[in-house]
Order: structure tokens, then C-alpha cells, then sequence
């Protein structure tokens, strides 16, 4: 069988779904070595913050690296990823094992963790660009704002309750919109632009289209269409229509909305007036300038064929 993942080593984040990474980890990986051979895979749990991103950073001897998570391991492994030289990156692969999995549904990659690995042995890769901002690097959101503050609040609930998905999002959705519906004064200018000024109550940039477990905030973004995809919410909002623009946001439609201007770019500077919630793929940041540029084609990443014809696993591992 042809394969594009060559020896491939797995980080997995044992923590992930609240514990059940661990035992995933283990059959994904049984269930490589089983169709590519034992010495072919390697495994690396993660034992803290940033474990990821150093072990990604410093692995040798590997063609891919697999990302067994959620966003969050995800994030760390393109840290140390894009530290390395362009000559000596290993492909990324995703078996997605979290609670917002954002960056999968952008990959149209499954969640079934016989599937993920179906689509890893399939082996079709392809480059998709990467964000940076201010010294870190981002794949799928970075945002401000009250966006950013709902994502924050979704991940700390559910550190205190062992939830996740939707519904937790539009909890915490709805508590910081009742509470803390606020605009922040800006500057920005786009691709070198003419500084502009406004203020912003949501001001999203995305290299993908989701955010906070499936929100789709910029429809049109793709992974590799060299630009960010930019939606900015603009005061005046009465509290009911956020909830109707919140609601709406969740396929899509919030973008036909007046208050929403929507753009594309390469190159961002922001300077706010007051440090806002800032987020990167669902971690926290900080600061009030932020530089922010896209680097094109910087990732080789596996995802599923066009036609979607990926192979079988119980049919891969008995041959």
C-alpha cells in the first residue's frame, strides 16, 4: 500500500476528552503499527503546557508527525513545527480527539478515530498556509474581543465541569454577551494600508472558517487561498440582536448583517486602546499591538482525497 507518512511519529495529549485521549492514543497507534509495521510509529504522550511543541520541535528521524487532540495539541505541534527549517519539516497529521475540534472540520477530517487513521494511510498531502502573530503561530482563529472572551469562558468551564461542545460554547456565549458586551477602539491597517480607526466589538481573523467548536465566523475562508478572511463586528448592537447576530453565527448568517464588514488580507497591524480578550486557536494571548502576517504554503498536511477514497482500516490491517 502507498503511503505518503513514511515513519511517523504520534504526540498524543492523554488529557484530551477529559481523560479518554489516553486509551485513544493506544488504538491509534495499534492500529498504525498493525497496517505499517511496529518500528514504523512512535509514540509521545504529553505530560504538560507546551510538552508538545518541544517534543515536535526536537523529533528527528520522522517523515510526519501526528497530532492526536483537540485544538489545543494541535496548536502546540505547529509551534514547534514552524521553529524548524522549511527543509526539515515533518508532514502534519491530525487524528482529532477534543472538544471544539475546529481545525478538523476545516480539514473535513473525522472524528472517528478508525477513520482519522484511514485518512492518514491514504496519504494524499497538501500545503496550507499558517498565520503568525507577535512571535506565535496560528492555523485556524485568532481573535479579539467578545469572540475571544467566549472562548476563553468555554475553556475554562470546561476545566471546572469535563463538558465541551456546542452547547457549552452558547452557554458561555450567552453569559458574555449579557455581561460584557463591549467595543474596543482601534487602529488597523491592511496589506500596508492606510492606517483606518474604528472600534470593534468581534474583530476575527481567520486562516480557516470556524471558531469555538464549530462557529462559522469567516464562511469563504479556506486553508490554502493565501489570505486571511477578516470579520469585524461594529457597534451600535442592542443586547437582542447579538444574541440573533450569536445565534446566527453558528452557520454562517451572521455575515449579512450591517454591523459586520468583512475582509481579506496578508498582512495585519492592530492597536487597540485597551488590552481586549485575545485568543489563537482557543489559547489565551495578550497585549494591545499586534503584527500579524500569513505565511503561504508553509505546512504540508495530510487530508482526506477529493473523492474521499481513503482506505478501510480493518480492511488496511488484515492485509
Amino acid at each position: 500500500m502507498t503511503c505518503a507518512l513514511g515513519k511517523i511519529l504520534v504526540i498524543a495529549n492523554p488529557a484530551a476528552q477529559s481523560g479518554r485521549g489516553d486509551k485513544a492514543a493506544d488504538q491509534a497507534v495499534q492500529l498504525l503499527r498493525d497496517a505499517l509495521g511496529q518500528d514504523s510509529v512512535v509514540l509521545a504522550k504529553t505530560a504538560g503546557p507546551r510538552h508538545a511543541s518541544d517534543i515536535a520541535e526536537r523529533a528527528s528521524g520522522c517523515d510526519s508527525i501526528v497530532a492526536l487532540g483537540g485544538d489545543g495539541v494541535i496548536h502546540e505541534v505547529v509551534q514547534g513545527l514552524m521553529k524548524r527549517s522549511s527543509f526539515d519539516r515533518p508532514h502534519l497529521g491530525i487524528i482529532p480527539v477534543g472538544s471544539g475540534n475546529d481545525f478538523a472540520r476545516a480539514l473535513h477530517m473525522p472524528t472517528n478515530i478508525n477513520e482519522a487513521v484511514a485518512v492518514l494511510l491514504a496519504g494524499q498531502v497538501d500545503p496550507i498556509d499558517v498565520g503568525w502573530v507577535n512571535n506565535n503561530y496560528f492555523i485556524e482563529t485568532l481573535s479579539f474581543g467578545l469572540d475571544a472572551a467566549i472562548a476563553l469562558d468555554t475553556m475554562e468551564r470546561r476545566k471546572k465541569t469535563g463538558r465541551a461542545g456546542t452547547l457549552l460554547y452558547a452557554e458561555a456565549g450567552i453569559y458574555q454577551l449579557t455581561h460584557n458586551l463591549k467595543a474596543y477602539a482601534y487602529k488597523a491597517s491592511f496589506d500596508g494600508s492606510q492606517t483606518q480607526t474604528g472600534e470593534s466589538i468581534t474583530f476575527a481573523v481567520q486562516n480557516g472558517p470556524f471558531y469555538g467548536g464549530g462557529f462559522k465566523i469567516c464562511p469563504d475562508a479556506q486553508l490554502d487561498d493565501g489570505a486571511f478572511d477578516i470579520c469585524i463586528a461594529h457597534p451600535p448592537v442592542t443586547l437582542v440582536k447579538a444574541l440573533m447576530i450569536f445565534a446566527r453565527a453558528k452557520n454562517g448568517g451572521h455575515v449579512s448583517s450591517k454591523n459586520m464588514e468583512l475582509l481579506r488580507a496578508n498582512t495585519l497591524h492592530i492597536e487597540f486602546d485597551e488590552e481586549p480578550p485575545a485568543q489563537i486557536d482557543g489559547e489565551q494571548i495578550t497585549g494591545r499591538t499586534f503584527d500579524i502576517r500569513l505565511e503561504r504554503a508553509a505546512l504540508q498536511v495530510i487530508k482526506p482525497r477529493a473523492d474521499e477514497a481513503f482506505c478501510n482500516v480493518s480492511k488496511t490491517t488484515s492485509e
